[in-house]
């Protein structure tokens, strides 16, 4: 049985990742180098290989973490709850995750990319999986009437493209609303409940 990590440990993990979140997110993998991860997080690089054995340790740990954070909007989606009220309550939920988590959203984004090489097998099984059992309920909620018409699938897609946008491109949404406009993820957040609620009503 491995001994507990102490506090010094700990946080030199939490450095770690920390660093290479922001390294990975601005450069990509490949961009990325085991060197500038050891500057951000103000460690060496020999102490930064006693905690992780490579640049691909670092990168499938940090995504291993983000996929279960990422996952968790679309798992409170709830069947017995009112259709359009929890749609939308998805759409702030993905909308917050940008905007609280933009490098994740980042990394996530320069995976896919790249073609998914450290990650395809968790999109092929656990995010299709919950994604074909919350197309299920939406679709249920279309055949009853409850919401409109409307292909589960690409509604998901489509949240997925309206809420990342404001992590992936922040610096071209702010660029082009300029800095009299404020938060750009206030408007946002309205433009998309509305925009939301008259495609969901029956």
């Amino acid at each position: 049985m491995s001994p507990e990590p102490t506090r010094i440990q700990r946080r030199n993990r939490r450095a770690i990742l920390d660093a290479a979140l922001a390294v990975f997110s601005q450069h990509g993998f490949r961009g990325a180098t085991l060197d500038q991860i050891a500057a951000e997080a103000g460690l060496s690089k020999p102490n930064l290989l006693y905690y992780f054995p490579s640049k691909e340790a670092i990168h499938e740990t940090l995504l291993a973490g983000l996929l279960e954070t990422w996952l968790a909007p679309l798992r409170a989606l709830d069947a017995e709850g009112e259709p359009v009220e929890e749609l939308l309550g998805y759409v702030r939920r993905k909308l917050a995750m940008s905007r609280d988590f933009p490098c994740e959203s980042r990394l996530f984004a320069n995976e896919i990319l790249q073609g998914a090489p450290r990650i395809m097998p968790a999109l092929e099984g656990e995010l299709k999986s919950l994604v074909d059992e919350k197309a299920e309920v939406i679709a249920g909620w279309a055949a009853a009437g409850r919401i409109a018409d409307i292909d589960p699938y690409h509604l998901i897609f489509s949240i997925w493209a309206l809420t990342q946008h404001y992590a992936d491109f922040d610096v071209q949404v702010r660029a082009v609303l300029g800095t009299g406009r404020g938060d750009p993820f206030e408007g946002a957040d309205r433009y998309l409940v509305t925009l939301f609620t008259r495609m969901l009503r029956p």
